[in-house]
Formats: C-alpha cells, structure tokens, sequence
C-alpha cells in the first residue's frame, strides 16, 4: 500500500521534471497541476520510482504519538537517517515522523470514518498531512453526509494544520482540508467547483464532531 502511493506521487514528479518551453507540454503541465494540489506536499523529495528504506519502529505497547493514542502494532515511520534503516528496536525521534499506519483491525477513527495511515506532506512548507481512510470498514448505516462526500473522491483528504505536532481529529487545530484526492485542490481557486466541493466537505467534517 505504501509503495503504491509512493510510486504514484513520484511518477507525477518525473512529469513535471520533463517540462520544457514546447506549448503543447505546458499545456500538459497545467492540466496535470491540476491534479497534484496539496499532493505537491506528499511528493518523495528523492524523487525516482522507488520507495526508500525508511527506518521504522512497530509499537509493542499502547502508547501516544502526535496526540494520538496507537495501539500495539501501529508502524511507525521516520524520515530518513544515516546508518538507520528498515525496523528499529526503539522509538526514534518524534519530531522525525512521516507516517502512522495502524493494524488492518484497529482503524483511527477521523470524524466517523475508519482511517488506516496518516502520512505527513513532504514539503516542509506545507503544514499538515494526509488522512486514508478504510471504506470497506465502514458499515451502510454509520454513513455520514461526510463520509459519502469523501466517498466520492475515492482516495486520501489533506489536512491543513496549524500544530504539526498534533495528528488528532482536532477542529481547533485543523485549519482546511487542502484536497481530496487528486481531482478536488485549494490550489486552484478560481475552479468554483473544486473549491464548492471542499467547502462541503470541511463544512460536514466539522458537524461530524470529535473523536469518539
């Protein structure tokens, strides 16, 4: 799963490398910004087709990281370091963290929708992260206005902060949703539609409440 994303991220990087004067790329080029959005901010600094061996740590006790209570299981993954690789016999540095993915049957709870990783945007300038949600865990009856909206997109909801070091369902501290998936970006703000389709969906995330 985590390559996957990985992979479909730099191949839009290596089309943007590509782009030269020629109108008919530029053309090209705008169409394909229209689908990265707050996903620029998920883009493999690396760059290439492969997923680098993060160091990584699996949890063997409940325990809170970025304010969120993980259970025994969670993957842990940190940014890449020298003479650090592949799982680690400890906890590395909190500040160092990319990615929280949790037990196939412990799902994180995001407003009433089961959510498997929390990957953090790449580019530092950008302040948040990306939310994957389960649907498959999540059953007719407990569908929300929310929920079917996601739904629609098919894929990962960026999340703007204003604390980096919080991940929680936190209406304090979540400040807009960026994106959903590729096809809905704040980037392009005269597309009246994108932009109507995530004031919704913040709107009903917002009633959707806290954490439960």
């Amino acid at each position: 799963m985590g390559s996957f994303w990985i992979n479909k991220i730099a191949f839009k990087e290596s089309f943007l490398g590509s782009i030269m004067n020629n109108k008919v790329r530029l053309i090209f080029c705008i169409a394909l910004l229209s689908n990265l959005g707050a996903c620029v901010g998920n883009m493999n600094p690396t760059g290439g087709n492969s997923r680098p061996d993060y160091p990584y740590y699996i949890t063997t006790q409940p325990m809170i990281v970025k304010k969120i209570n993980v259970p025994i299981g969670t993957k842990l993954e940190y940014e890449e370091q020298h003479f650090k690789s592949g799982q680690q016999d400890s906890l590395l540095n909190e500040k160092k963290l990319i990615r929280i993915s949790f037990p196939e049957d412990q799902s994180m709870n995001w407003a009433g929708v089961p959510i498997g990783f929390i990957h953090k945007y790449f580019n530092s300038e950008m302040k948040g992260f990306s939310v994957y949600a389960r649907f498959n865990q999540l059953p007719s009856n407990k569908q929300t206005r929310f929920s079917q909206l996601w739904q629609k997109c098919s894929d990962d909801l960026g999340i703007r902060v204003k604390n980096t070091d919080d991940w929680t369902f936190n209406l304090n501290n979540i400040a807009d949703i960026d994106s959903c998936s590729v096809n809905y970006q704040r980037y392009f703000k005269d597309n009246v539609q994108q932009q109507h389709y995530l004031d919704q969906l913040y709107q009903e995330m917002q009633k959707a409440g806290t954490v439960k």
